[in-house]
């Protein structure tokens, strides 16, 4: 187990209050774990805002396959990104639906103009970047 430094919080009790329902709510075990978790989320948040540096991610796309050539479309962009995507898994949601999860690595800018690319792409039905931290 990593070492871990103590540090004590204070909170007005009103504020106490809301964060432990948030933390009953969320299924913490404890307040470090969530303050944790928050700082990470903080941190992860001003990573991608910076604009430097690596971030990672995932693109969760929505399409039906048969549309506008909306497959060739999708491939051709990822190949344009593809110093951007990490791997890529396909769900066949029923006959005519697809699910595609694109892992992303790189610049935060060049993450984001994939992201925006596939979300563009005629035969799309929903697409979202999750943003998350590199470390």
């Amino acid at each position: 187990m990593e070492k871990v430094t103590r540090m004590g919080v204070s909170l007005d009790p009103e504020l106490l209050k809301e964060f432990d329902a948030y933390i009953g709510t969320h299924r913490y075990t404890n307040r470090s774990e969530a303050i944790r978790d928050l700082i990470r989320d903080a941190l992860a948040t001003e990573e991608w805002a910076k604009g430097t540096g690596t971030v990672v991610g995932t693109i969760t796309v929505v399409y039906d396959h048969d549309a506008h050539q909306v497959v060739d479309k999708l491939t051709k962009i990822q190949h344009r990104h593809h110093h951007s995507v990490h791997s890529t898994t396909h769900v066949h949601l029923d006959e005519h639906m697809c699910l595609e999860v694109i892992v992303v690595q790189g610049r935060p800018k060049d993450v984001l103009a994939l992201a925006d690319s596939v979300k563009a792409t005629k035969g799309v039905k929903h697409a979202q970047l999750a943003r998350t931290a590199g470390k």
